[in-house]
């Protein structure tokens, strides 16, 4: 399977004035967490909620700020989450993903609205 790609908004829910960002983001299941570019990050005014040490892909150790709240909008879902400053493009990675309720469908690559649960996100809670 190659690079799946994905169309998102990016808002600051506590400054709701603030211009929504379009941005595409590499889709990566592997992944946890929401990354995005400390560009975005600046243009959304998000606040610096502390610092966390993260291990990339080469094995080295980083310390990266972690902001937040972030809004992340795909198609009719939403979350809403903390987000790491690193990278040069955002990256969806699996937190925000299961929170949307969203899979990605191997054979066309692209990120899809769970087809179980197509009208309201859907979770278990046990």
């Amino acid at each position: 399977m190659g690079l799946v790609y994905a169309n998102l908004t990016l808002s600051n829910p506590v400054i709701p004035e603030l211009s929504v960002i379009e941005a595409k983001a590499l889709v990566d299941s592997g992944a946890l967490h929401l990354c995005i570019p400390k560009h975005l990050a600046l243009q959304l005014r998000l606040e610096t909620l502390e610092d966390r040490e993260v291990t990339l892909a080469d094995g080295s150790k980083q310390l990266i700020p972690y902001a937040g709240p972030i809004k992340v909008k795909f198609q009719n879902r939403s979350a809403f989450v903390g987000a790491m400053i690193l990278g040069d493009e955002v990256l969806l990675g699996a937190i925000p993903m299961e929170d949307m309720d969203v899979i990605i469908h191997p054979a066309t690559q692209s990120l899809r609205v769970n087809p179980d649960s197509p009208n309201i996100a859907m979770t278990k809670v046990k």
